[in-house]
């Protein structure tokens, strides 16, 4: 059995941020994403966001220093064109895990943390705005994995926070997700608080493509005839595995994607259940959700581990995606962690359920 791995567990709760919504002079960031408030590209300020909490928060002019709380909410920095307003992370990426061009401008962002941000460091880091991507820091409901600041001392210190949307209050969420509309709204929030607006949109039309395309293929299929799906967390451990439930992004990729989420029905966004659970799913097809190793043969290693885990395991090899070799060899983070790549997921995994139906 393997032992579970926090640091990456972490990972798969972390995520997405804002809306926006104002008035008066301001530019409201959600409007600007359908055109509406007007271009913004280059910066059109002042502009007020909303946060997954509701809260507002105004900018009357870009930040210049941000620090994220992990790789995800960098790599939106990056895929926005804003990388260079990024002064360090916690969680930051591994060697070889963001994409093309941005892996080598994701190594230049100084590394905060290995982990969560020490609260005095992330107040002492000059930046003038924190994109908190975790729920469980300790600012939204108490307790979780740090010493996080007060709202106070994040004033004190000159730093606006921000909490990302798609996935910072996805436990909190009061019914399931099954759109990427929050990513959406992150990105475009984004855009419209950096000042990359055009860019934020061009993702956001990149995405609504793809995951348009799929619908158009496989939207209507019916619940009772979609395949059921399980999300194998190798990564989070063996012993008992870690599904995803019907606040987690991964629940809105697997629908969108035609798939029946095996564990639609579990409220709240991951949550430990036993073998015999899986078992009484008994799903057609299981995702191997191993974390980017770095590289293709690492991460070819790492499938082929989960795989054979599954297939010699007493408890999972009569499943029929297991006896039928129904596995996806598509990674983690771009199926549970809020970005771009969510929608790329989607299409991957229906053109593989619909084979000539998507594509």
């Amino acid at each position: 059995m393997r032992s579970r791995v926090w640091g990456g567990t972490a990972a798969v709760v972390l995520g997405g941020l804002l809306v926006a919504g104002c008035g008066g002079g301001e530019k409201d960031a959600a409007k600007a994403s359908t055109g509406n408030a007007g271009t913004s590209a280059g910066g059109s300020y002042p502009v007020s966001v909303t946060d997954c909490r509701g809260e507002r928060t105004t900018f009357s002019e870009a930040p210049k220093g941000i620090v994220t709380s992990n790789a995800s909410s960098l790599e939106l920095l990056l895929r926005l064109g804003a990388g260079d307003k990024a002064i360090g992370t916690g969680f930051p990426p591994g060697k070889g895990t963001l994409p093309g061009a941005l892996a080598a401008q994701g190594q230049k962002v100084k590394v905060l943390s290995q982990n969560v941000i020490p609260k005095e460091k992330l107040l002492g880091s000059g930046a003038d705005l924190y994109i908190d991507t975790f729920a469980s820091m300790g600012g939204m409901s108490g307790g979780g994995m740090g010493d996080a600041p007060t709202a106070e001392e994040f004033t004190a210190a000159g730093i606006k926070h921000l909490y990302l949307k798609s996935t910072a209050c996805a436990a909190q969420g009061k019914k399931p997700v099954t759109d990427l509309s929050a990513v959406e709204a992150d990105i475009t929030a984004l855009g419209a608080v950096t000042g990359t607006s055009a860019k934020a949109k061009e993702l956001v039309a990149g995405m609504k493509e793809k995951v348009g395309a799929v619908r158009k293929a496989v939207g209507g299929t019916a619940a009772g005839k979609r395949p059921a799906y399980f999300f194998f967390d190798y990564d989070a451990g063996t012993k008992q595995p870690t599904v995803v439930c019907n606040r987690q992004i991964a629940h809105a990729v697997i629908t969108l994607a035609g798939a029946r989420n095996a564990f639609a029905d579990c409220e709240g966004d991951n949550k430990q259940v036993g073998w015999e659970d899986v078992i009484a799913k008994n799903p057609d097809w299981i995702q191997l959700g191993v974390r980017n190793r770095g590289s293709g043969a690492a991460n070819k290693k790492a499938f082929d581990e989960a795989q054979k885990w599954l297939e010699t395991n007493p408890a999972t090899k009569g499943l029929t995606a297991v006896k039928e070799g129904h596995f996806l060899r598509i990674g983690s983070e771009p199926t549970t962690i809020a970005g771009v790549e969510n929608a790329e997921t989607v299409e991957k995994i229906a053109k593989t359920l619909y084979p000539g139906k998507v594509g």
